[in-house]
């Protein structure tokens, strides 16, 4: 289905259905299909829902119109628009920078919070980004290097999972890829993550070569009522590439 918010047309899934809901978010130009096989589990006794964020999938959107802020409104826009009251708010990669923004900004709708390999801060640049450039060159090609840096050769299906990747990612333009990067640069949240009381599972591949380990660890440890699970030898993306670990944690640290 199509949610139309402010100037974008958002494609959001919702499925499942049981006494708990689990709305979950992609990472940087990642669509909601990173959460396909997690959800394929979950859902038989939960009802869960994604979207395509601004500059993803089927989502249309102006590229110039991408900002954190504006994800954070669209996630709103979209619990809203699916007459879901509160949920457990979930976030891989750089959707954990909209999840913990959101539960910050309006703590009564999340019952608990997932944060998969997340991003939380990203400091400015301080001359040209190698990785822009990249984008900027030759935008096929980076993303393909990209997709092999999140996806280890010695994971399961990395093959597969490596091709899919790449057409998941390819549905994002140049300019929105490049956008839902630059957008976050500044971010800082580890002032803020203090406050937010949720209880909140944190999942992390120990082999993850873009958001290290020990920045899980820091998170785990800065949240109040956080707990850290380690996936042994998971790259980037375990919702992907781990799905019945994920949902199986998932289901037992929320008791469901």
């Amino acid at each position: 289905m199509f949610i139309h918010h402010d100037d974008a047309s958002i494609f959001a899934v919702d499925f499942g259905s049981g006494p708990h809901t689990l709305v979950a978010h992609g990472g940087w130009a990642g669509s909601w299909e990173l959460w396909t096989e997690t959800f394929s589990l979950l859902s038989k006794t939960w009802r869960t829902a994604a979207y395509d964020h601004r500059g993803t999938g089927a989502t249309v959107a102006p590229a110039e119109s991408i900002s954190l802020e504006a994800m954070v409104d669209d996630l709103f826009a979209v619990i809203d628009s699916l007459d879901i009251g509160t949920c457990v708010l979930a976030g891989e990669s750089a959707g954990a920078a909209v999840v913990l923004s959101a539960a910050l900004q309006q703590p009564q709708r999340f019952t608990g919070l997932v944060i998969v390999d997340g991003l939380y801060y990203r400091p400015a640049p301080t001359g040209p980004e190698p990785f822009v450039l990249g984008l900027q060159a030759d935008f096929t090609a980076t993303v393909g290097r990209f997709v092999d840096t999140c996806v280890l050769e010695s994971e399961p299906n990395s093959a597969a999972i490596r091709r899919w990747g790449r057409q998941i990612l390819g549905r994002s333009s140049a300019a929105a890829a490049i956008r839902l990067y630059e957008c976050l640069y500044g971010l800082d949240l580890r002032p803020e993550v203090g406050r937010i009381s949720q209880p909140t599972l944190i999942i992390h591949g120990d082999a993850d070569a873009l958001v290290p380990l020990a920045d899980a660890q820091w998170l785990a440890a800065a949240m109040p009522n956080a707990a850290l699970h380690v996936v042994p030898g998971a790259g980037h993306v375990p919702t992907v590439t781990r799905p019945q670990q994920v949902a199986g944690t998932i289901e037992r640290f929320f008791g469901h």
